[in-house]
């Protein structure tokens, strides 16, 4: 059985915490801002075949060893095909062949197609996923504010908006490369972050309707204590499967391995300190949830 006044304890401090971690998060994507990748900065994208014999770490490494820069390789499909990404040189001139490069290590080399994409296209993916992400946030304020009372759906709110600068943040600090890949395990994160406030919420309401004498902090604990079970397991079995991703899916899953697991492990986290948290703070009470009585007269 959980220590009530222990319980509190833990959610006040983890909140803080929590708050702590989201001003640094803050400031690093003033200052530092994040580190987009190709796909929103423009770069060449070039589809070789090359011997089926390489791998993506063998090819990598020896393209960034003889670009002098990072390049990404994705595997096109078929036995030996690859499409490789790297950043174009300010002119085209600067650019090094390709082909001889790749000869130096691949006996069978034919190239596919050569393109170049432009910041421009960078840029309109960048407005697209910012304006995708706050869509969701919407959408996502309106469902809440239509399934509980306010004070509720802000908690459930701020946990969402806590994942999101948390993970912002991770990739800001670290410098690790911001993707189309790991925005869409951003937006994958927010639905199963919200899967977990929304379950934490359900509890505390019906708590508060069964519970109308006893105070909202002992009603969260209760509510935290009959959901903590459902999920750590489902939290775990979910953590296992990003940790198998995050192992043995290589490069091209990396980012959205990290971002699932960090989000997954924030979105556990904030459904037990703020989406309850806030609530409290907000005086929610069983009087929110009291039926109007029924007139005897007509």
């Amino acid at each position: 059985m959980i220590n009530m006044n222990n319980a509190t304890k833990w959610r006040h401090f983890g909140t803080l915490i929590s708050f702590v971690l989201i001003a640094l998060s803050i400031i690093s994507l003033s200052t530092k801002g994040l580190n987009f990748g190709l796909d929103f900065t423009g770069g060449m994208i070039s589809e070789v075949r090359l011997d089926p014999s390489l791998t993506a770490n063998d090819i990598q490494h020896k393209l960034e060893a003889a670009l002098h820069q990072p390049v990404t390789v994705v595997s096109g499909g078929e036995s030996g095909d690859w499409v490789l990404r790297y950043a174009a040189p300010e002119t085209l001139s600067d650019q090094p062949e390709l082909k001889p490069l790749l000869e130096s290590f691949s006996k069978q080399v034919e190239m596919i197609n050569v393109s170049l994409m432009g910041p421009q296209v960078g840029q309109e993916l960048a407005e697209q996923g910012g304006l995708a992400v706050l869509i969701t946030l919407l959408v996502i304020l309106g469902y809440l504010s239509y399934r509980f009372e306010w004070r509720l759906a802000s908690g459930a709110l701020l946990a969402l908006l806590h994942d999101v600068f948390l993970l912002l943040g991770f990739f800001s600090i670290t410098g690790m490369e911001f993707n189309l890949t790991v925005l869409a395990a951003l937006l994958a994160v927010l639905g199963y972050s919200l899967n977990d406030s929304i379950i934490i919420s359900d509890r505390i309401r019906e708590l508060l309707k069964a519970n109308v004498d006893l105070p909202i902090a002992e009603l969260n604990n209760r509510a935290i204590a009959s959901t903590l079970s459902r999920t750590l397991i489902t939290s775990g079995t979910t953590l296992i499967s990003v940790g198998s991703l995050w192992l043995l899916g290589g490069e091209p899953l990396f980012g959205f391995s990290v971002t699932m697991f960090i989000g997954i492990v924030a979105g556990t986290w904030s459904t037990m300190t703020i989406a309850t948290i806030i609530p409290e703070m907000a005086k929610l009470g069983p009087q929110h949830y009291a039926q109007t009585p029924v007139s005897d007269h007509p």
